[in-house]
C-alpha cells in the first residue's frame, strides 16, 4: 500500500461542505452589524395626539417627496445631456 493510497482512505470520509472551498478556509474576522430594532412606542393615548403624530408625518413625507422630486429631475436632465452626446457623436 502506497503512501497517498493510505491518505486517500483517510481522506475520503471527511465529507466536505458544499460550496466545495477551493481557498483555504479562513476565520471569521468579524460579526456582522445589524441595526438596532426601532425604539417601541406608545399608541397615541387622545385624538389630539394622534392628530399632532400624523400632522408630523405629513410633514417628513412631503419634505422626503420635495427631495425625491428634485432628484427626479436632475437624473430626467442627465438623460437629456446623455442622449443629446450621443446624438452629436453619432453624425
Amino acid at each position: 500500500m502506497t503512501y497517498h493510497y493510505r491518505w486517500h482512505r483517510v481522506w475520503r470520509n471527511i465529507p466536505i461542505p458544499y460550496p466545495y472551498p477551493w481557498y483555504p478556509l479562513l476565520p471569521q474576522l468579524y460579526y456582522p452589524v445589524y441595526p438596532a430594532p426601532p425604539p417601541y412606542t406608545h399608541p397615541p393615548s387622545s385624538p389630539q395626539e394622534e392628530l399632532a403624530l400624523l400632522e408630523n408625518y405629513k410633514k417628513a413625507l412631503e419634505e422626503d417627496l420635495r427631495d425625491l422630486e428634485e432628484e427626479l429631475r436632475s437624473v430626467e436632465e442627465r438623460i437629456r445631456e446623455l442622449k443629446r452626446i450621443i446624438e452629436e457623436t453619432r453624425r
